[in-house]
């Protein structure tokens, strides 16, 4: 019986520790899960301050209080609390602005597209209100499938649809309604 006593002790000793790592060794089922899952890095930015050029020339120069940009297949670049643009000419010159409350910009297609309270407007006093608008940098062109309002200095034209260049100095309107001015009826005459 002497000798059975450390044998005994030995094989109660070791199943005590062998079911002490089984239940330290439990996996939580939902943690398991998430080690599986791709995490997405994202890079914030603060008080932005981005330009814009082409062949040596400046473009654009953009400004938000905030930027997002996701690190995914397509990355994208977000801006959730607003954005302002300036838009120049060959001479460094503003020649139109854009405003909205929110871009997100495709960087595989070189676009941004804009939603909430869209407003662009040149030097000439025409104004775009629209909902959402698409901004490709490529074309240097603006264009949306919704409803705009155009307000000119001495006219308001309605529409569904729009496109524009980015300089905003001319446009083209889908489904055009409103009062239009026409400055000389000469062209009524035969």
């Amino acid at each position: 019986m002497i000798n059975n006593l450390p044998k005994n002790i030995t094989l109660k000793a070791a199943l005590f520790v062998s079911c002490f790592f089984v239940y330290a060794c439990e996996n939580n089922y939902s943690e398991v899960q998430q080690l599986g899952k791709k995490k997405v890095n994202i890079e914030e930015g603060k008080f932005i301050e981005s330009y814009l050029s082409q062949n040596g020339l400046m473009k654009a120069k953009l400004t938000a209080p905030l930027m997002l940009r996701y690190q995914l297949d397509t990355p994208k670049t977000e801006f959730p609390k607003s954005l302002h643009v300036d838009f120049y000419d060959a001479n460094t010159k503003i020649e139109s602005q854009l405003n909205a409350k929110y871009g997100n910009y495709l960087e595989n297609e070189s676009k941004v597209f804009l939603k909430d309270s869209v407003i662009v407007f040149n030097v000439s006093g025409d104004t775009l209100h629209c909902r959402e608008l698409y901004w490709d940098q490529r074309k240097g062109l603006f264009y949306t499938e919704k409803n705009v309002i155009i307000q000119k200095p001495d006219q308001k034209i309605y529409g569904t649809g729009l496109t524009a260049d980015q300089s905003f100095k001319w446009f083209t309107i889908k489904n055009a309604y409103g009062f239009i001015n026409i400055p000389d009826s000469s062209f009524l005459a035969q």
